[in-house]
């Protein structure tokens, strides 16, 4: 099986992009497993598979919607309390000078809500690395195991107050929908075209926030070797968003607004913030007004 696997990333495409400084690949997080300061998290979409799978050996398991959201909300999409996250990295072990590698079986799409909580809370870039084709780039050459991890010592890390200039509440977001349409927001739904256009929805309401523009952030990596894509083909993908502007951006539950932040920050984008709850806070307020079509605006909106 594991012969298989390899073969089946060899006959992969060959990507000659220069990787992101957070991207690592199978043999360098091989190369650096045993270091001591090193903390593997893996944050599979169904975190069962942790123990029915199995995980890179070491790795602690993350619960995607306890660990990485908002236990005392409603909406449960929102941001964790810097309390909340501060126990969750204490009891995982992690420290502030700790390197963190992050991975998944998602395409990135759940390793991004982890890196960018951590950067929310005061962690430095450099310190912060996810493994470019995750569950599927390690298990091609290295194996994978279900014994439970140890459990490392526990830490006494106190994180930074949340970077404000990292994401939008509902009011700002109003506030474009409402305002003179300038041209210097963007707004980006990242969701699937299906949802974007209301034929399903993860809130009561359908459709997107009016004026949203529809960019697929998992457009951005390649659905079989779960790599990121190529930067000129990245490039393409936000080709219609200006380098100058501010983006806010969105998505139903806050992990593929966050493979967006990444691709934007990598590309150089320089104002770029997370809607703080998203579709899931938009789309359940009845109130809200709403889109539905594949265009920004429909009659209503576009007078």
């Amino acid at each position: 099986m594991k012969l298989l696997n390899a073969l089946f990333v060899l006959l992969l495409p060959i990507m000659a992009q220069a990787m992101p400084d957070f991207l690592v690949d199978s043999d360098w997080l091989a190369d650096n497993i045993e270091n001591e300061n090193l903390i593997v998290l893996e944050v599979r979409y169904h975190p069962h598979r942790y123990h029915t799978i199995g995980h890179i050996p070491g790795a602690i398991q993350v619960k995607r919607f306890k660990d990485l959201a908002d236990n005392q909300s409603l909406n449960v999409t929102r941001f964790p309390s810097r309390e909340q996250f501060q126990t969750t990295l204490r009891k995982w072990g992690v420290k502030k000078d700790s390197t963190i590698v992050i991975y998944d079986d998602t395409r990135t799409v759940t390793a991004a809500r982890l890196w960018v909580l951590l950067k929310l809370y005061g962690f430095d870039e450099s310190q912060l690395k996810i493994l470019n084709g995750g569950t599927v780039a390690w298990s091609a050459f290295e194996d994978i195991t279900q014994d439970i991890s140890p459990v490392r010592e526990a830490s006494n890390i106190i994180l930074s107050e949340a970077d404000k200039s990292m994401f939008v509440e509902f009011p700002q977001i109003y506030d474009f929908v409402t305002s003179s349409r300038s041209n210097n927001i963007t707004l980006i739904d990242a969701r699937p075209p299906e949802r974007y256009a209301g034929g399903s929805s993860h809130g009561v309401q359908e459709g997107h926030i009016p004026g949203a523009i529809n960019i697929v952030s998992m457009d951005g990596t390649d659905a079989q070797s779960q790599t990121w894509l190529e930067d000129d083909e990245l490039a393409d993908l936000y080709q219609s968003v200006p380098k100058g502007n501010t983006v806010y951006v969105y998505c139903d539950d806050g992990f593929r607004m966050s493979e967006s932040f990444l691709q934007l920050k990598h590309l150089g984008y320089k104002d770029v913030r997370l809607y703080n709850g998203g579709w899931s806070h938009w789309g359940n307020w009845l109130d809200l007004p709403t889109v539905k079509g594949d265009k920004p605006y429909d009659d209503t909106f576009a007078l």
